[in-house]
């Protein structure tokens, strides 16, 4: 019974085989897995410098505060609250009346010590020739002397007070000590100016707009940096005022203010570890777009002029941390390179080390290839051009 079921076994397994080897020989043959279309582009070769970016406020260059110089009452104002004004535009009038009566006074004073002037002088030349014929005596003519000396020194005093109360009356006519934008009238016509030491009347303020100031706040590794590249030659010191610099409103991109930096603290501020820093814009009319107060974002150069190598920054893949691009090896078989990246400019990702020009890097289709495969490359030049984008600028080269 035993040898019967094996037997039966045997002949049931050798029915499976010879079935399976029948299939086989008449299905269809087995096709291999086609090459996948890929985009290559060569890596652009530029001359760039990398830029860093800071937060800045916008500051005026010359700000003023208007006060009055003489007390009076304020007679008229002569400006429109906001308005832009020009050096010795005339601002406000303090009634000029009492300090008017004042000047002629000053002067009719001024004449009347003149003529005591004039007759102590002809008092002291009469004395001088009696005193050669012993007519007065010595004590007379000396105290003619003395009254002449001081009718002089009266005079001086009666100048002075002239000139003083010419610029009193002078002052009641205000105008602009700068040229700039004014603020709004803080007092109106007909109330009391006060020009006393100390509690001396605001009555606006003006501030300059052309050129205008952007501070910002260096961190120590930055400026350790700058002291490096300076030191190499690499570029200009930072203190000596020629280093270009760059600027950009909140509503504004690609940093279309050119200025340089012109002011550099004298000291590390200890609590925050960073050193003040100014920028230098001009800000010409009719429009200002740049006023005092804004928040704004200037950038700097960060490095010196370098050859670089660019390549679509969508090239760049992410392995645990580690970046990589493709590149075409020999017989268009894919090779896995790891790369050091440096800034993004322009959309190309510049690619400090694991590339050499004219390799070609696999920028599309990156998801269906993997390293040793075989691809069909379409290869494409790299765009050229010159441009300014994300805190890094480049140029062409030749």
């Amino acid at each position: 019974m035993k040898k019967q079921f094996q037997s039966c076994a045997l002949a049931g397994f050798s029915s499976l085989c010879l079935l399976a080897v029948a299939c086989h020989k008449s299905g269809p043959a087995a096709t291999a897995r086609p090459a996948s279309a890929v985009t290559a582009n060569q890596p652009a070769q530029r001359e760039v410098t990398e830029w860093d970016e800071y937060p800045g406020h916008l500051d005026a260059v010359d700000m003023v505060e208007v006060r009055a110089r003489v007390s009076g009452y304020l007679e008229s104002v002569h400006f429109k609250d906001g308005a832009e004004v020009r050096k010795g535009d005339l601002l406000f009038v303090i009634d000029p009346r009492p300090y008017q009566a004042e000047l002629d006074r000053a002067e009719a004073n001024r004449t009347q010590v003149q003529t005591h002037l004039e007759l102590a002088a002809n008092e002291l030349a009469r004395a001088e020739r009696l005193l050669k014929s012993k007519a007065i005596s010595e004590e007379e003519a000396d105290s003619r002397s003395k009254a002449k000396r001081e009718a002089q020194a009266a005079i001086e005093f009666a100048r002075a007070s002239v000139e003083m109360a010419k610029l009193n009356l002078e002052y009641t006519h205000i105008t602009a000590p700068i040229s700039g934008r004014i603020g709004r009238k803080l007092i109106s016509e007909g109330n009391l100016v006060n020009a006393n030491q100390g509690q001396s009347t605001l009555l606006t303020t003006i501030v300059s707009l052309d050129p205008i100031y952007c501070y910002f706040d260096a961190d120590e590794r930055s400026i350790f940096k700058y002291q490096q590249l300076a030191r190499e030659g690499k570029r200009d010191d930072i203190r000596d005022g020629q280093m270009p610099c760059e600027l950009e409103l909140a509503n504004e991109t690609g940093f279309p203010h050119k200025g340089i930096l012109d002011f550099v603290d004298n000291r590390v501020d200890a609590t925050t570890g960073t050193l003040r820093v100014r920028g230098k814009f001009p800000n010409p009319g009719p429009d200002r777009i740049l006023q005092p107060g804004f928040f704004s974002r200037v950038r700097v150069p960060g490095s010196g002029k370098y050859q670089a190598l660019l390549i679509p920054d969508q090239a760049v893949g992410t392995d645990q941390g580690q970046k990589f691009v493709y590149v075409l090896a020999d017989q268009d078989a894919v090779e896995y390179r790891t790369v050091k990246l440096g800034p993004v400019i322009d959309g190309l990702r510049v690619i400090r080390e694991g590339i050499r020009a004219g390799e070609w890097v696999l920028v599309n289709g990156l998801m269906s290839v993997r390293p040793g495969a075989k691809v069909q490359a379409k290869k494409t030049p790299m765009l050229g051009g010159a441009s300014v984008t994300n805190g890094s600028s480049i140029s062409q080269v030749n």
